[in-house]
């Protein structure tokens, strides 16, 4: 049984360390007698022949001498693995160890050599990324707060820093070879636990990968669960905050310091929701700044450097086992399985939360549930299958308006759909999880709407999402089910007295023009001239060219920016989970206008607009279209009725290119 963590225990500490020459008052000498001061247990500091980095990363011994500025290395050859660079480099250098208790610390270095030329790190943390600012999330909601910095004389680095082991490394590298680099002094004070200010509420934090990830409207359809997990809260008592990124694990989560900001900004008695393990999988565990972890250097990050940390802080954890993948070819009748069939990460997971007495949330079991729940076809409709013309969204190598870049179906990230299926999910892990005596579930729980209270209870969610249709949730009927529910969601489009939402049948002619207007945000748009009833693809084109006209003046990002853009590592908005191998994939359609082959069967009057829409890429042949491929049909079947599924399609691509490309793409409103 879990029972939640109380306010910890301050013990204020000073340690100051002086590394030159002569003693000084209130510092405790490092001295130099031709060999160096090695790390001593029973002493509580000294250098030391690798870090405490998960796996520990060699430095220099030999070689290091002193003198009265202090001690230095002199840097030898690097080792950087061709094509690794970035992120398996070593500079080697110097870490001197200091004895402290988990805790949050302020640093401060004093170096011996400008930091123009040298680096400093805490840890195995990254040199580089501690020094950024910036925001932690895609939308700029989440500022980075508690960055390193440096003085303006260049030779003070200072730096906030939350640690769960026992120990604290100092590193100093070179940032070229052939320089030599040193250490003049340190001086480190713990912070006591923040006071939460009157009128800021106690807060729910999430931190995972892209499962978890709040998107925006450049990378519609994806959505992760923490994204809309604050919807199941009442906000006027509890604050929810995704702290979330794509691509990352338990490493870097905390070597880039997002992990070291949420506590250093969260205040005691609020909540941490940990859910991490596809990035884990990645077989890159011996990479300085990788992504990858074995199950035992995943426990240890779990057990020895996070929980720990949490605790110090106040803060109160509470551990999500990562949602399944599934297999994208799966076919009807196909049964789902847990994905974690070679690193065990949940298993793990579950483990290290029976030794520490943590509350677990199964949201891995209950993923594998309701897969098989709705069945392989539902499923997969649900994760990222794309078809040419369901978004105008984008990936690092280009568009998606004509399919996934990588030729497959993504089959670990979703849509919000299935988002919202699992932060239900976890609601409701809360719940029975709390019903059972854990008093830190029972907590949060406790932070739930009423509405939300009344379903789990009740065993009933349909209130809570109307936008669920009967006929969209299994089978062929949910293969645009995310399309359907947002527009159902939206009140732009309506169910039937039964529940139904009838996407293959007829769409009518006035509806479409109505709901087009709604999601394009424009006056309403007028069919005079057309023939009332059913609509026809030629009919739809020509409304889209018209509402297209009415909302926009100039053609937006997704067309222009994201048109062969291809985002490379290093840049701005590259999204390592994302990456496919392709490049400069376009929004533009595949099949030029003219190689249509029935384009001369549309109505005189209308193909010039139709041409428009065509040429704009907001209508596309649907003919021979199959998602997990990046092709486009050749014929336009300008006479063919359009069903309400495949109006719902064009809909839900023409909301989302209505909206600023970095607004989170979860709204409920118009």
């Amino acid at each position: 049984m879990s029972s939640q963590t109380a306010k910890p225990d301050h013990n204020p500490l000073t340690l100051q360390f002086n590394f030159a020459s002569g003693e000084k008052a209130g510092y405790i000498h490092v001295p130099y007698h031709g060999e160096l001061p090695a790390y001593d247990e029973a002493r509580g500091w000294g250098f030391v022949r690798e870090t405490c980095a998960v796996p520990p990363r060699p430095v220099q011994w030999d070689g290091i001498a002193a003198d009265a500025a202090g001690f230095f290395a002199a840097a030898r050859e690097f080792d950087a693995p061709a094509g690794l660079e970035q992120e398996h480099y070593n500079r080697f250098g110097l870490a001197f160890r200091m004895r402290i208790p988990p805790g949050a610390y302020e640093i401060e270095v004093i170096t011996a050599t400008p930091l123009e030329v040298t680096d400093v790190s805490v840890s195995g943390m990254h040199p580089g990324r501690l020094l950024e600012g910036g925001c932690w999330d895609a939308a700029g909601l989440i500022p980075i707060r508690h960055a390193a910095s440096i003085s303006p004389s260049g030779q003070v680095w200072r730096c906030q820093y939350v640690n769960g082991r026992n120990i604290a490394d100092i590193e100093i590298e070179p940032k070229q070879p052939g320089i030599a680099v040193g250490i003049r002094e340190i001086r480190i004070n713990s912070l006591p636990p923040q006071e939460r200010p009157a009128g800021i509420l106690p807060a729910v934090y999430t931190l995972g990968d892209s499962t978890v990830k709040s998107y925006t409207f450049e990378e519609a359809p994806l959505c992760g669960w923490g994204q809309v997990f604050d919807d199941l809260f009442d906000l006027d008592r509890v604050q929810v905050i995704n702290y979330s990124m794509g691509g990352r694990s338990f490493k870097n989560s905390y070597w880039e310091g997002r992990f070291n900001d949420l506590l250093l900004s969260a205040y005691p008695g609020d909540y941490l929701l940990l859910q991490s393990g596809h990035n884990d999988e990645r077989q890159d565990e011996l990479h300085r700044f990788g992504r990858g972890n074995t199950e035992a250097t995943y426990e240890e990050y779990l057990r020895e450097v996070y929980l720990p940390a949490i605790r110090s802080r106040g803060v109160i954890p509470v551990l999500v086992t990562p949602v399944s993948r599934v297999n994208g070819q799966a076919q009807p009748g196909d049964v789902f399985a847990d994905s974690f069939q070679t690193r065990r990460f949940p298993v793990v997971m579950k483990q290290a939360a029976l030794a520490e007495g943590v509350t677990l949330l199964d949201l891995n079991a209950r993923s594998v549930e309701y897969y098989n729940q709705i069945g392989a076809e539902a499923t997969i409709a649900l994760f990222m299958s794309l078809e040419a013309g369901e978004t105008p969204g984008k990936t690092n190598d280009g568009s998606f308006a004509n399919g996934h870049p990588a030729n497959k179906i993504d089959a670990t990230h979703y849509k919000e759909a299935l988002a919202r299926q699992l932060a239900r999910m976890v609601a409701e892990e809360l719940a029975e999880t709390g019903s059972r005596g854990d008093r830190t579930a029972a907590a949060i729980a406790a932070f739930l709407r009423p509405e939300v209270k009344a379903a789990i209870n009740g065993h009933n969610w349909s209130p809570l999402f109307p936008q669920m249709a009967a006929d969209t949730t299994t089978g062929r009927g949910a293969y645009y089910r995310n399309q359907i529910e947002k527009l159902l969601q939206l009140g732009v489009l309506e169910k039937d007295a039964n529940n139904c939402f009838r996407p293959f049948e007829p769409m009518d002619m006035e509806e479409y023009a109505q709901a087009l207007a709604k999601v394009s945000g424009t006056p309403p748009l007028s069919t005079a001239g057309f023939s009332s009833g059913d609509l026809t693809r030629e009919c739809m084109g020509v409304l889209l060219a018209r509402g297209y006209n009415a909302a926009f003046t100039s053609k937006p990002a997704y067309i222009t920016d994201y048109n062969g853009a291809t985002l490379l590592p290093g840049m701005p908005g590259y999204d390592p989970n994302l990456s496919s191998g392709a490049q400069g994939v376009r929004y533009d359609p595949l099949v030029p206008w003219e190689q249509l082959k029935d384009w001369e069967q549309a109505d005189p009057s209308l193909a010039p607009e139709l041409k428009e829409a065509y040429e704009l890429g907001l209508i596309r042949s649907e003919n021979g279209l199959v998602r997990g491929r990046m092709e486009n049909g050749d014929l336009l079947e300008p006479k063919r009725v359009v069903t309400r599924e495949k109006a719902a399609k064009t809909l839900y691509f023409m909301w989302v290119l209505a909206h600023p490309v970095k607004q989170e793409n979860d709204l409920a409103h118009l």
